[in-house]
């Protein structure tokens, strides 16, 4: 049966919830579905991810007045604006993404007899917010119907904070083979066909540990002279990890080309993917690299790794987190052992099944019956 879904997410700009926003939306609309899209961000911004044209897109700045962010009574007004959009679009089920996007949702949508699934992103005590979202999130979440976490300690969380609503795990669905966007870039310019590549990608930040990645392989780079670094990705510590790989005497090692749109082929090409996270939600592009089948190499941080990789099986897990020789020695295990690290490969294609959308389009499927039911 189809359903009239409306989903509300902070921004349609370049990042992962957006990302995962754009691909639920697109295959729901393509299974039939009445989906309508709600970019709550008071500045609007512009879609970066291409949605169905069977996808009905709304910001919500178009049916306000321009106001400063921070005026209470614009934020009243916006509120407004969302529970009106709720009653004339009468929705079978509502959808929200992250934090202050779900505590808005909720405030809306409350006695307005239509419920609402609210999702986290990331796991919370490792992305706090402010005291006014902690105290807000108290208040509203369990006016929800449900709560979707992507990982089983996010569900622990969950859980524990918010006992009488019902949590459960729905983790991202994987996109295999990948669709290429803008900007391409080309493999040659960046490494030798007969170079073996030791693949990373994310935001040039902090969080992603980078400089634990390029320091783990300056170890390993006189052992394995065959083998390069690339990462993939901008952010404002280019310059510190271009400073790093300098100061280490591996510029012809070592590469930070830019982003890349077409990361079905970097995927391909790699020999061994691997993540220096400090810490995740739900990492998109380590579950991809293990659909193109890439053996993988991450810090066991908080949350996500540990879902996906099954360590020793399709990949290796690393302790201490942040621990720079601990990765060098995971990462020397594989890089040193071809038969190894080909057995692993194969093994970890099996998160396209694990993964797939058919799974995880079922699972939302049965939490939208479980909410038509309580609404009807």
């Amino acid at each position: 049966m189809f359903k009239k879904i409306l989903f509300f997410v902070s921004s349609m700009n370049k990042g992962g919830a957006e990302r995962v926003a754009a691909n639920l939306t697109n295959a729901w609309a393509e299974q039939g579905h009445k989906v309508t899209l709600v970019v709550t961000y008071s500045k609007r911004g512009d879609c970066f991810y291409q949605l169905s044209n069977k996808t009905n897109l709304i910001y919500l700045a178009d049916l306000t007045d321009k106001g400063q962010k921070n005026n209470p009574f614009h934020q009243i007004k916006r509120l407004l604006a969302l529970r009106h959009l709720i009653k004339t679009t009468q929705p079978d089920v509502m959808i929200s993404f992250l934090t202050n996007v779900n505590v808005a949702a909720l405030i809306a949508s409350v006695w307005s007899g239509y419920s609402l699934i609210i999702c986290e992103r990331n796991y919370p005590p490792l992305q706090p917010v402010s005291r006014v979202y902690e105290y807000l999130r108290k208040l509203t979440y369990p006016l929800a119907h449900s709560l979707v976490m992507q990982t089983g300690i996010g569900l622990q969380w969950a859980n524990s904070n918010f006992p009488k609503i019902k949590s459960i795990v729905i983790p991202n669905p994987v996109s295999y083979p990948l669709r290429d966007s803008e900007p391409k870039l080309a493999l040659n310019n960046s490494i030798a066909d007969d170079r073996k590549l030791l693949l990373s990608a994310g935001r040039l930040v902090e969080v992603k540990g980078f400089d634990r990645c390029i320091g783990a392989f300056a170890t390993l780079a006189e052992k394995h002279s065959d083998w390069d670094l690339i990462i993939l990705g901008e952010g404002p510590l280019r310059k510190v990890l271009e400073s790093q790989i300098r100061d280490l005497g591996l510029t012809d090692r070592v590469y930070l080309p830019g982003n890349a749109g077409n990361m079905s082929e970097w995927y391909a090409r790699a020999n061994l993917y691997v993540m220096s996270s400090m810490t995740e939600g739900f990492p998109n592009a380590l579950v991809e690299s293990m659909a193109h089948g890439c053996a993988v190499v991450s810090y066991d941080c908080k949350t996500g790794p540990r879902d996906i990789i099954r360590d020793g099986v399709n990949g290796l897990l690393v302790n201490p987190v942040g621990d720079i020789p601990a990765l060098a020695s995971a990462l020397d295990q594989l890089m040193a052992n071809d038969m190894l690290r080909e057995q692993m490969e194969e093994d970890a294609k099996e998160v396209r099944e694990r993964y797939s959308f058919n799974n995880i389009m079922s699972m939302w499927d049965s939490l939208f019956n479980q909410v038509t039911k309580k609404t009807r």
